[in-house]
């Protein structure tokens, strides 16, 4: 949960998903859900040349189980709230163990 709720504040922001066909479409993050299932608006693909026929597509929706990486701009990830929310809910987990 934690990556879906991380996700979820970077709602319309620019990234770059990387597909496990070594596919990367730039995108605005529209939405995310429970499985990482993404929703990108104004897309381009870094290769048309290689892609022509997704140069006419403006909007995708990604099966998480596709994607490789998720590229985000620096300025947007807080660094220290996410290994703070990582760090708690390992915690969590190990308490929920026992």
């Amino acid at each position: 949960m934690l990556f879906f709720s991380f996700f979820k504040t970077l709602t319309s922001t620019p990234l770059t998903v990387e597909l496990k066909n070594d596919l990367k479409i730039h995108g605005t993050l529209k939405s995310v859900d429970q499985y990482l299932n993404i929703k990108l608006d104004d897309v381009t693909v870094s290769d048309e040349a290689k892609y022509p026929h997704l140069s006419a597509v403006k909007n995708v929706f990604i099966r998480g189980s596709v994607v490789r990486y998720v590229h985000l701009p620096a300025s947007e990830v807080d660094r220290g709230l996410l290994e703070d929310a990582s760090r708690r809910e390992a915690m969590g987990a190990k308490e929920r163990a026992r």
